[in-house]
């Protein structure tokens, strides 16, 4: 799967058919059927149609795939708490527990070792050719242990 995008003209919005549109060309229902699927979204401090994406992204697999979580990229910011959540994707209350109950919802725990997993590092090497020489050190990367409990990650934001 590539990166599918569709640009609008400043100060417009994403209108719902526009992100159904690029959903569907990304997203081919089949190619979800029977995975396990996080959706990684970006915080309340970030401008982006993550309600209008949620839903749609939702609408096309959410009935195929096994299921279909979704994951609050914090960077190092607070963990939104249910409500945040809700106002987040733009849905009420009532929709989350009925139409969307199955959907898990996670803050990234980036202030908790135990919620982290090693993925490699980056060696001193290398940061000494991206930084000019200026630095050099081998860096651990780290992500969310979250995301080897799933067969596919997409991010949206």
């Amino acid at each position: 799967m590539g990166v599918v995008s569709k640009k609008v003209s400043e100060g417009k919005l994403l209108t719902a058919e526009q992100a159904r549109d690029v959903v569907a060309r990304a997203m081919p229902e089949e190619d979800f059927r029977d995975r396990r699927v996080l959706l990684i979204v970006p915080d309340g401090t970030r401008t982006a149609p993550v309600g209008t994406m949620f839903k749609s992204i939702h609408d096309q697999i959410g009935g195929t795939a096994a299921a279909l979580d979704v994951m609050i990229a914090l960077g190092t910011h607070q963990a939104m708490g249910e409500a945040a959540i809700e106002q987040r994707l733009e849905i009420s209350h009532d929709e989350r527990t009925g139409r969307y109950a199955k959907v898990q919802f996670f803050n990234h725990a980036w202030d908790d070792p135990s919620a982290l997993k090693n993925i490699g590092r980056i060696t001193a090497e290398e940061i000494s050719d991206l930084s000019g020489g200026l630095f050099e050190m081998n860096v651990p990367g780290e992500g969310n242990a979250k995301l080897f409990d799933y067969d596919q990650i997409v991010l949206s934001g």
